[in-house]
């Protein structure tokens, strides 16, 4: 079995709504047929390598595998599954599906972590290759294999708790590296963490914790109990340290962790000098202390209160009478909850240089069985890292010893930290046992309050997020994602004005670019699951606008979990036979995404068949309709039940936005105060204002907020580049625009008509090559018969068509639509035929140029200089109130001294 193609979905996509890995699978047919000949003998062969599949699976589908009666791409999608459970990934979708090719199949799975998932399906597929091979393949080392590389990717114990305890509370995380750096919560509202160290540490704290010299000092100077103590740089030093402070002390690297470097009850100066060198290798100087008796406790202080204690004990292993230590060793570390390092809540055990000292010590080696019951420790430190193990004693701490580690944590400064404390009895005061504090740690471990070995595990996790994200404080940024076949880009730009008049930092998703508070950050097509985290991830975002195209739904999915606001703005043909959507109906699938995801508000266009039917898929708190259509049926039945719509509706001095709401009427804005709408005369950007004052209307915005937006966004160039461009000042109008589907082209046709030029119209027309032939004849059809003269070009990107293959396409299609032959022009490339409209443009003539190099064309529009003279501004000013007004008959608009008048025609 190959792999032949991969697709990853990071969020909500068209097959799942949770991230999930498309696996192309060409099947083999002599593995295939080898496979169904062994039956149930590849699950019980997978069995044995993977003990806790049955339980952990469907009972019934592995009751019927192991009667042979299993689906091969069933099977592989439920193993790659099995292996990320036991890499310790969650994950519990997994499916398969068939094609028209029957070698060829589809596999989809869930996943935690992309590169532990993707490996995943590569060791399934060799699995299952290996048996299909030979029956009795070693299996065993492949997935060893795997889980060594799945645990160089995971995130340790510590970060998950840490997550876990943020989804448990709705906070959403993202990894930001390959180790256990995480931003928690959106946007503005963002707090990151690393282990225990979060955004709100101070590093003055972390520095404080680390120096243990200093540390010392200012606890002691607290009267808190710490050791006496010396910092040393040589080991003559540390002798005359340890001499002064007396015997036993404890030498330690000033900066060390995790107890490497650590040596404890030394109890002469050839004891010192000998760690002096272990603890010099391990920090820049060596700390000698005297030595405090007792149990070690790890007492962990979040926000200034203590969440959990734990009496740590060294790693160590029990006496039988009848294994070698060496054998124990192995037994214990056979316990699933002991990994390598911070893997797991517990770490293995190691018989390394100082476990052999500790056994000569004893006069014991690796081969010496010790009598029943007997510990024989093989560290002195009681470090969870080092193998050691823990005992909840949360509930039995005594306030004194309480209170004294919160005062250190406090006085330290850090907002989550743990005090080091020995003692003989946790449950008494340290000021009657005689207990003192040897160390604090900044970013502390959590696994022993998360799994004790003995005891209740504590929510150590949730007491950082509650303290990162007190009950009531924001996580999220409102998320507003819209999408459609057109006006996607022109609504989510009216959308981010609105918001950003009304006083928000808006993050902003488009095909141009990405903006953030209006500036942009990153150019191109970004319409995907990068960009969109590319907003939530930034700290000065406090409202996102994300334009979601169909290609990054197909390709990868949503880059977010849901949104609060979501718009499908309508369906209409377009890409077409590209990504595997052949039809109107596939592409609603896909587009249908966006409500499906939607939990506050969902707008749809009622106007539309497709975004019709999209209601009772998505589980929004409410449904908001918008339509042109003020006798709309259902719109209509809608508003009387007392739900949310947007109408337009023909009022005494033309046409008004309406917004309905719980029974009622209200009145919005007139359409032809809206300047991107050319005085309401342009009604694709009359719908895209509704949507857009849809969307903000359902954010909170205010009707006055609203009002202020649309009132101040236009359709020039700076404010939205390559839609409805109009440029005026040449004595002719040109209107360029990025329309390249039969629905975008039909509407700006339709502003055309409706603006009635009083001269020629000329319109280049083109049709991007990736679309199918149907689609530029489409085109062809919409524009044939409503201009004087027609220029054919093509893309700049031929898309594999030859040069000339589209316009001469399109022109056989005008033809064809009874446009005459010889006010067709054929000129290829785009930059010559804007050109050669501007330069047969007459005075009122109107040029629409449809295009996809947008700045480039809008700078060779606006440094075009016409052969004829310009016309003085007050017949400019005269000549477009005359457009623009309904002057009654035997009238016209003229200027004089006194200004503009309506005068009688002489």
């Amino acid at each position: 079995m190959n792999i032949d193609s991969t697709s990853v979905y990071v969020g909500p996509n068209v097959h799942a709504k949770e991230p999930v890995i498309r696996l192309g699978i060409d099947v083999k047919p002599a593995y295939a047929a080898r496979l169904a000949e062994l039956g149930g003998a590849v699950i019980e062969r997978l069995l044995a390598v993977l003990p806790g599949w049955a339980a952990a699976t469907d009972a019934a589908w592995i009751e019927a595998a192991r009667g042979g009666r299993f689906d091969l791409g069933d099977l592989l999608a439920r193993l790659a599954l099995e292996l990320q459970r036991v890499a310790g990934q969650r994950g519990n979708l997994a499916w398969s599906e068939t094609t028209d090719d029957p070698d060829f199949l589809y596999v989809f799975y869930s996943f935690d972590s992309e590169d532990i998932g993707l490996e995943a399906g590569e060791v399934a597929c060799d699995l299952l290759a290996a048996i299909a091979k030979d029956e009795d393949a070693d299996l065993q080392g492949d997935i060893a294999g795997f889980l060594r590389y799945a645990d160089k990717r995971s995130l340790g114990p510590s970060a998950l708790e840490l997550v876990r305890a943020a989804e448990a509370r709705d906070i959403p995380w993202s990894r930001l590296n390959d180790a256990s750096l995480i931003q928690v919560g959106q946007g503005k509202y963002q707090q990151r963490i690393e282990a225990a160290l979060t955004s709100r540490t101070p590093h003055i704290a972390v520095e404080l914790a680390s120096d243990k010299n200093i540390c010392n000092q200012l606890l002691s100077d607290l009267g808190l109990p710490v050791p006496k103590q010396r910092l040393v740089y040589d080991a003559d030093e540390a002798v005359s340290a340890a001499n002064r402070i007396g015997y036993p002390v404890v030498v330690k690297p000033l900066d060390g962790n995790h107890g490497r470097g650590v040596t404890v009850s030394i109890t002469d100066e050839e004891g010192v000098e000998a760690a002096f060198a272990v603890a010099d290798e391990e920090g820049s100087a060596v700390v000698v202390e005297s030595m405090i008796t007792g149990d070690d406790h790890r007492l962990l202080v979040v926000n200034g209160e203590l969440v959990a204690a734990a009496r740590r004990v060294p790693g160590h292993v029990k006496g039988d009478g009848s294994h070698t230590i060496a054998e124990l060793v192995e037994i214990v570390n056979q316990d699933p909850r002991r990994g390598v390092g911070h893997e797991n809540v517990l770490t293995r055990l190691e018989l390394d240089a100082q476990a052999l000292r500790l056994l000569e010590e004893r006069g014991y080696t690796p081969e010496t069985v010790p009598p029943e019951g007997e510990e024989v420790y093989l560290r002195k430190t009681a470090n969870i890292s080092t193998g050691g193990t823990a005992v909840d004693c949360t509930d039995t701490i005594h306030p004194d010893n309480k209170l004294m580690a919160e005062r250190a944590i406090r006085a330290i400064g850090l907002d989550v930290g743990a005090v080091d404390f020995l003692t003989s009895d946790i449950t008494r005061s340290y000021r009657e046992t005689g207990g003192g504090i040897c160390e604090i740690n900044a970013g502390p471990g959590l696994r022993m309050h998360i799994a004790p070995s003995e005891g209740k595990p504590r929510d150590v996790g949730g007491a950082i997020m509650d303290m990162l994200f007190p009950q009531g404080a924001q996580s999220r940024v409102p998320i507003a994602a819209l999408t459609g076949t057109n006006g996607k880009t022109t609504c989510a730009r009216m959308l981010a004005h609105i918001l950003k008049m009304a006083g928000h930092v808006v993050g902003q998703t488009s095909t141009d670019a990405v903006y953030i508070d209006g500036n942009v950050t990153v150019k191109g097509d970004m319409t995907g699951p990068v960009s969109a985290r590319m907003v939530l991830r930034d700290p000065s975002v406090d409202i996102a606008v994300l334009e979601t195209a169909r290609g990054g739904i197909v390709r990868s999915g949503l880059g977010y979990n849901f949104c609060d606001v979501g718009a499908v703005l309508n369906v209409t043909s377009d890409h077409l036979g590209l990504g595997g959507v052949d039809t109107l109906d596939g592409l609603a699938r896909v587009k249908r995404v966006i409500a499906e995801v939607t939990r506050g508000t969902v707008v749809l266009n009622a106007d539309n068949e497709y975004t019709l039917k999209m209601a009772s898929h998505s589980p929004a708190k409410h449904i908001l309709y918008v339509t042109r259509n003020p006798e709309h049926e259902l719109v209509r039945e809608h508003i009387r039940l007392g739900k949310r719509a947007l109408v337009l509706e023909q009022g005494i001095n033309g046409e008004q936005i309406v917004i309905y709401d719980k029974g009622t009427h209200i009145p919005l804005i007139w359409t032809h105060l809206i300047p991107a709408t050319l005085e309401g005369k342009a009604l694709h950007n009359v719908e895209n204002a509704m949507f857009a004052a849809a969307m903000a209307f359902a954010l909170g915005k205010t009707l006055d907020q609203i009002r202020t937006g649309l009132r101040t966004f236009d359709n020039t160039f700076f404010q939205s580049p390559g839609r409805m461009n109009v440029f005026d000042e040449h004595g002719f109008r040109v209107i360029l625009d990025y329309g390249h589907n039969e629905a975008a082209v039909g509407a700006m046709v339709d502003l055309v008509d409706r603006l009635k030029p009083r001269g020629r119209k000329i319109v280049c027309v083109t049709c991007p090559g990736d679309r199918r032939d149907e689609d530029a004849l489409a085109i062809a059809a919409k524009v044939a018969g409503h201009f004087d003269h027609y220029i054919c070009h093509r893309d700049d990107d031929l898309r594999n068509r030859a040069p000339d293959e589209m316009p001469r396409l399109m022109r056989e299609a005008l033809i064809a639509n009874g446009v005459a032959a010889d006010a067709i022009q054929i000129v290829e490339e785009e930059q010559d035929a804007l050109a050669t409209a501007l330069s047969m443009a007459q005075r009122d003539d109107l040029i629409l140029f449809f295009c996809e190099g947008i700045t480039r064309s809008w700078k060779q529009i606006i440094q075009f200089t016409p052969a004829f003279q310009a016309e003085p501004e007050e017949s400019q000013v005269a000549r477009h109130l005359q457009d623009s007004f309904d002057i009654p008959e035997g009238y016209k608009v003229v200027t004089d001294q006194r200004g503009v008048l309506i005068a009688p025609v002489a």
